[in-house]
């Protein structure tokens, strides 16, 4: 496939997202990286105001991924019948109302109902946006999508600091301004295309033949096994560096700087994967991030390693996502599988990762995520044999060749 081919040139030569969108879009996955992270430190008020324990007030961000969960299946489900304004358009709305709902809520049930229609809103906007920016930018769509995600981690940071400054008391009325954003980021909707274009066969590919099953399931365990870590070193670190002689202050920067990490990652392998095939860079992250947990389990070393796994697990959702796109071209389902399946491990894989730390000494954490690192690494491994990324590999030359064609001017 060339450089000037459908794929890279969706409608007939015009973009999928103009500039204006673009930068819409990556304010609104600023907002969602918030929201998601606001729903912790707002327990303390929340329990405050409602007279519940901690374990009930958790269930906003419960109620949110499954929210979520269900929003990114109706997405896709509706692509076919309505176009991508109606339902960003839609999602937007969704989480405009369910974040007012969960400011202003009189009782505890309606503001958890809040939280999940803030999910929809939230699934929604997700997985369009990556689907747009998957396939709406040619061979730059890795670095797209890197720099999209990039500000979802901007927003995870900045949403809990701006907690923490005004207050948890003030949950509300930074719900509610998330809610404003909402609705205005629709006024930029006439920059995204109502269509995409269909998928052109990769020749070669792996969408051949009884291939394309085992492609995407293997995809899926990369999304659930990086996910699982991704939420297992966020949620252990803390435990596991006090466990191994650091004071609690320490701890808890160690992990924000991890967090930080995530977001430097995206923003660093952007241009590099101008360069570099989506192949090499997961195999690359996925060795990495297993090389980084085991120098975890070093306690000197511990604090510093896990930045590195933060720093290796960025680019792993933004990478394979494009590269999903071109290895089975004719699935149209497999975006909605794979982003559906890191929503699942984000929920399912703490509570099981903490039944399997609780039966053995905590200083073993970073073992148990190496075990996991290890089969993502087996995982990326076969993909780089099995799911052939054709127009994924760009060399210097290829990328100078590379303009940013998709950018309305």
């Amino acid at each position: 496939m060339s450089a000037t081919s459908g794929a890279d040139l969706p409608e007939a030569g015009k973009p999928l997202l103009t500039t204006v969108a673009i930068t819409a879009s990556c304010v609104a996955f600023a907002v969602i990286g918030a929201l998601q992270a606001l729903y912790g430190p707002a327990i303390p008020a929340l329990r405050e105001q409602y007279g519940i324990s901690p374990a009930v007030a958790g269930l906003s961000l419960s109620a949110h991924f499954v929210g979520a969960l269900l929003g990114v299946l109706i997405y896709h489900v509706l692509r076919g019948r309505l176009n991508n304004r109606v339902l960003l358009g839609g999602s937007y709305l969704l989480m405009a109302a369910g974040a007012a709902a969960f400011a202003f809520s009189p009782d505890w049930i309606p503001a958890l109902a809040g939280a999940f229609v803030t999910g929809l809103g939230f699934g929604g906007i997700d997985y369009g946006l990556n689907q747009l920016f998957a396939v709406g930018f040619g061979r730059r769509s890795t670095a797209m999508l890197n720099l999209l995600n990039g500000h979802f981690g901007i927003g995870a940071i900045a949403g809990p600091a701006l907690i923490g400054w005004l207050g948890a008391d003030r949950y509300p009325e930074i719900f509610l301004g998330i809610g404003v954003v909402c609705l205005l980021i629709p006024v930029t909707l006439g920059g995204v295309a109502a269509r995409e274009p269909a998928p052109a066969a990769v020749e070669g590919g792996a969408a051949a033949g009884a291939r394309v099953l085992p492609v995407i399931a293997v995809f899926i365990g990369v999304y659930v096994l990086h996910v699982a870590i991704e939420t297992g070193v966020g949620g252990w670190e803390p435990t596991h560096l006090e466990a191994v002689g650091y004071g609690a202050a320490t701890a808890a920067t160690a992990t924000s700087a991890y967090w930080a990490a995530m977001t430097i990652g995206r923003f660093v392998v952007a241009p590099l994967s101008l360069r570099w095939s989506a192949p090499s860079i997961l195999t690359v992250c996925c060795a990495g991030m297993a090389g980084f947990l085991a120098l975890a389990a070093v306690p000197a070393l511990a604090p510093y390693a896990y930045f590195g796994v933060g720093l290796m697990i960025a680019p792993i959702f933004p990478t394979c996502l494009p590269w999903l796109n071109r290895a089975v071209p004719g699935v149209a389902a497999a975006g909605a599988y794979v982003i559906a399946a890191s929503m699942i491990g984000g929920v399912a894989f703490p509570p099981l990762l903490g039944a399997v730390i609780d039966t053995m000494d905590v200083k073993t954490v970073p073992l148990v995520l190496l075990g996991l690192a290890a089969a993502c690494a087996a995982m990326s491994v076969w993909l780089r044999g099995n799911a052939s990324d054709p127009d994924g590999v760009i060399g210097l030359r290829e990328a100078g060749a590379v303009r940013t064609d998709t950018h309305a001017t």
